[in-house]
């Protein structure tokens, strides 16, 4: 999309367009608002930095969408195919990564309640199973800090790729 378009397109739309990215309305709503953009840099920033921070309702509404790490996404929707590309160097066939996955993901969920959440893209298997690990022994609450910002570095990495599409 045309950074022009994007600063001139009717609200409705933006919404569809930014709701693959992140699904917190207020979040979307605040990107909305702050038009129009003189560069992609200066909505980026403010994707950056809308709706913060994000009520647990927010959050938790919005890891609703989101696999576990190692499965790919189903279906047809625009959020599942960024998730399927996020996740693309999580090789399906590599069974002892894809084994190191469930397993970490088992006992996060155990302990924390939700599906565990990383930025996949840019990211090693090795690197994704080494951060879920340590984040195992992190509290609730450090936890909960880090899986907001987590969901604004894949908000930003999706709002990008829109934009360059």
């Amino acid at each position: 999309m045309l950074l022009a378009h994007f600063n001139e397109a009717e609200p409705t739309e933006l919404l569809t367009a930014l709701r693959p990215c992140l699904d917190i309305e207020r979040w979307a709503q605040e990107i909305i608002a702050a038009r129009p953009f003189a560069d992609l840099d200066e909505l980026l920033n403010t994707a950056t930095t809308a709706a913060a921070p994000f009520t647990p309702e927010e959050v938790a509404s919005a890891m609703a969408h989101h696999p576990r790490i190692g499965e790919k996404a189903s279906g047809a929707s625009a959020e599942a195919s960024l998730s399927r590309k996020e996740q693309a160097a999580v090789d399906p066939a590599d069974a002892a990564v894809i084994q190191a996955l469930a397993e970490g993901n088992r006992a996060y969920e155990e302990r924390f309640d939700q599906v565990f959440l990383i930025r996949a893209a840019g990211r090693s298997p090795q690197e994704i199973i080494d951060v879920l690990h340590q984040r195992l022994e992190n509290s609730a609450a450090e936890e909960e800090l880090i899986v907001a910002q987590q969901l604004r570095e894949i908000a930003v990495l999706r709002l990008e790729g829109v934009m360059s599409a």
